[in-house]
């Protein structure tokens, strides 16, 4: 399995309306030019799919790839789809959309979202002793008397304190439970304390997999299958190779003495939570835009099988996992930092310029699999292949960053609150009247403890002459629920009104920011 160091991610404005004036004489108007339409998103996306495209055809023909699919979710939908290559090179079966490949490290945020479903249907608790499940872990000793007991939270967040484990965990798939019990009942090793930092265990997945097994009464594959997979459609996943159809499956192969030789492929067993999931692009394409819509929250009646907050909190960083200083944009020169945390079976990234990515990757004897999305753009990018380790992972990511940095998709806007609304007029009208009676209304007790009534008149007057009587008010960008900032607009300037309500019952003013607008 492929740990998130491993990614290789290239890490990744109001306008106002001019007032129409009748001509001075009676004429016949002069038509405008029409203006062009502004491109959509979608449009903005398919004009990069072409170097998209190249990349990965480079990628099969330079890594010797058997076989590639890869696809580009936006907004929900599967809008571009691609197939290189064969999924069968003795048979010389092409690789298709409906082509089952393995996918590796991928499947553990499935299992994640399963434990996540189980709490919140109260039938487990995420800071849990996994003891209390799982009675062989009753006999292992902690590396030290002052240990904490081992939670599923931190199986979630490969916290255990076990160590990494790619070369030898990538063989536990196939393992019987009678095997992983026989082997945490004898003693297991641990690098640091449990929680202590971020370390990637493929057996601590096996065990929170046992974990849910134990909480649901059945295979944890089964939980995936029937609560997860089938209500999103995925009806073309599977755990079991045999059960591919005739033609369907992705075999497995290595690159070796300048021949693809035949990877064997593991069945499924009660260790495969930690990468034995079989999927489609067409299928993993709908998981995608399932975690895609889990953003932003919202009022809505729940639509998919997991609740949209438990969805977005296996997105967010529970656990630091490293930093790259010397990551870039797309173009693979300006540099853009980024730094990673795991959270429950995803990694999360934030680059320097703020922009939040999503994902995991994956690797096998046999294949390589990786997706990340962003999900304040509402885009995501996956690709499979079935070659060992197939490095399909910095070029993923590389696409994504492309998506974001040049289709210009976003962050989407924030919905405005209703009292941001409200607000929004009527600190527009208070820094420019300071009216007392509105003042009283509207303000927190600090406003004019922090800054006099007098003292803001005054600094409202320096930030606001030079802008000349104010023609309009310019519409709130909400930043959350109690934070935005509007454009007052005058003769001779502008000035970026931004203000911030309190956590009361009825949010009052408690901070406002006058910041003229360099032309």
């Amino acid at each position: 399995m492929h740990r998130p160091s491993r990614l290789g991610l290239c890490s990744l404005v109001v306008v106002l309306a001019g007032v129409a004036v009748a001509p001075a004489q009676a004429q016949a108007p002069v038509q405008a030019p029409a203006q062009p339409q502004a491109a959509s998103r979608a449009e903005r996306v398919a004009a990069l799919l072409p170097d998209i495209d190249r990349m990965y055809t480079e990628l099969a023909a330079k890594e010797h790839l058997p076989g590639l699919v890869y696809g580009v979710v936006l907004d929900g939908k599967l809008v571009h789809a691609r197939s290189l290559g064969l999924a069968d090179v003795e048979r010389k079966i092409p690789a298709t959309g409906s082509t089952e490949f393995r996918i590796a490290s991928m499947s553990k945020n499935f299992v994640a979202m399963a434990a996540l479903k189980l709490r919140d249907q109260g039938k487990l608790r995420l800071d849990d002793p996994v003891a209390n499940y799982l009675p062989e872990l009753r006999r292992v000793r902690l590396p030290t008397t002052d240990s904490p007991a081992l939670t599923i939270r931190q199986l979630m967040t490969m916290t255990t304190g076990l160590p990494e484990d790619n070369p030898w965990g990538d063989r536990q798939m196939a393992a019987s439970n009678a095997r992983l019990e026989q082997l945490v009942g004898a003693g297991l090793s641990f690098s640091n304390a449990p929680g202590h930092s971020f370390e990637y265990s493929n057996l601590g997945y096996i065990l929170l997999g046992k974990v849910v097994s134990k909480v649901a009464g059945m295979r944890f594959q089964d939980v995936v299958t029937r609560e997860i997979l089938r209500p999103l459609g995925m009806h073309n996943t599977r755990w079991e190779y045999t059960q591919a159809a005739p033609g369907k499956l992705a075999l497995g192969y290595r690159w070796d003495h300048d021949r693809w030789e035949l990877e064997p492929i593991l069945h499924d067993g009660d260790g495969a939570a930690m990468g034995g999931l079989i999927t489609t692009m067409d299928d993993f394409a709908r998981y995608v835009a399932f975690h895609l819509d889990a953003w932003p929250a919202r009022d809505e009646s729940e639509r998919g099988p997991v609740k949209r907050a438990s969805v977005r909190e296996m997105q967010l960083p529970h656990a630091f996992a490293g930093m790259s200083t010397k990551a870039t944009l797309s173009d693979m020169k300006t540099p853009n930092p980024n730094v990673s945390f795991y959270g429950y079976g995803l990694v999360w990234q934030r680059d320097s310029r703020g922009v939040v990515s999503s994902g995991h990757s994956g690797g096998l004897p046999g294949f390589g699999s990786q997706y990340r999305f962003a999900p304040d753009h509402g885009v995501g990018v996956f690709a499979f292949t079935n070659l060992r380790y197939g490095p399909v992972y910095a070029p993923t990511a590389k696409a994504l960053a492309m998506l974001v940095e040049r289709a210009d998709l976003g962050p989407r806007p924030v919905a405005v609150s209703p009292i941001l609304a409200t607000r929004h007029l009527q600190v527009a009208q208070l820094v420019q009247s300071w009216d007392a009676a509105l003042g009283s209304a509207i303000a927190a007790d600090n406003l004019f403890l922090d800054r006099s009534r007098a003292d803001w008149i005054v600094h409202a007057r320096e930030k606001l002459e030079p802008i000349g009587n104010v023609t309009s008010v310019g519409p709130i960008k909400a930043e959350n629920g109690l934070r935005g900032s509007f454009p007052l607009v005058g003769e001779r300037g502008t000035v970026n009104v931004h203000f911030t309500l309190t956590p009361e019952r009825d949010p009052k003013v408690q901070e406002i920011a006058l910041t003229p607008v360099k032309q």
